[in-house]
């Protein structure tokens, strides 16, 4: 075996959440490329449909499951969905989450508890449901890859509910890692910037993307591929001796790159 055969899953079935685009997707198609079957879900079936094609174009074979990834039960779904169709389970990606940034007062209670739910819970619930299908079989065991944030170590304004909640994922991580050591393995990615389509509402701004870089030890935005290729890394024979860990591919950040110019408070 060569070291280029660690990075390899080939006939192993991966789910990856969210994947519709960004981050999801790049991190499928990674992964059909190192070998694997995915079930790809997310809420629109257009976006699946064409990280289907490309995932099908290097010859592995795809699930695509239109789900509201939200809702805990249809995500818990998707473990037996995979295993149902392929007959076995070795991968998930937890990819879902997301929060709008806000000033802290504008941050109600329902709007941190859904940061949680769809950060945190939505990850539980499709890991609880998938280690009972990943210890079946002749090699029983797997890789559960989180998709955390800079944001959950870091701390500036607006990202009270987002980063409160990356910051849990990255602790529910290492917890998790000791349940279900050694059979599977559980890490994290702590992304920073990457151009996805949650940088849209800036990525026209050449101002604003020059600062994010400019903020950025390697002075430069990171690439979706920045990400999909820790994600082979932490799910492969590669990482095999990596369990609990966050890979801070952040490109070198130590603050936030992203300012919102939120005033100070004062009296009101």
């Amino acid at each position: 075996m060569t070291i280029l055969d660690r990075f390899k899953v080939d006939g192993q079935v991966a789910v990856i959440t969210g994947a519709g685009r960004g981050i999801g997707a790049g991190a499928a198609l990674a992964l059909a490329e190192a070998g694997a079957d995915v079930v790809i879900a997310a809420r629109h079936s257009k976006q699946l449909a064409e990280v289907a094609a490309q995932v099908e174009a290097v010859g592995r074979r795809v699930l695509v499951v239109k789900a509201d990834l939200s809702d805990l039960d249809q995500t818990a779904a998707l473990a037996q969905t995979a295993y149902d169709e392929f007959g076995r389970l070795d991968i998930i990606v937890n990819n879902v989450g997301g929060t709008m940034p806000l000033p802290f007062l504008d941050t109600d209670e329902a709007f941190l508890i859904d940061a949680f739910k769809f950060n945190v819970a939505t990850a539980h619930a499709l890991t609880r449901a998938a280690v009972p299908l990943m210890l079946t079989g002749e090699n029983p065991g797997g890789s559960i890859v989180n998709i955390s944030s800079v944001i959950g170590r870091v701390s500036g304004r607006g990202y009270v509910a987002y980063g409160t909640a990356k910051a849990a994922l990255t602790h529910w991580t290492r917890l998790v890692s000791k349940d279900l050591a050694p059979l599977i393995r559980v890490n994290a990615i702590g992304t920073g910037s990457i151009l996805t389509s949650a940088l849209d509402y800036v990525a026209s701004d050449e101002a604003v993307m020059a600062e994010l870089a400019e903020k950025t030890t390697m002075q430069r935005v990171g690439e979706v591929e920045d990400i999909a290729a820790a994600v082979v890394y932490l799910a492969s024979r590669a990482g095999a001796f990596l369990t609990g860990k966050v890979i801070e591919a952040d490109g070198g950040l130590d603050i936030p790159n992203l300012d919102f110019k939120l005033p100070d408070l004062g009296p009101r």
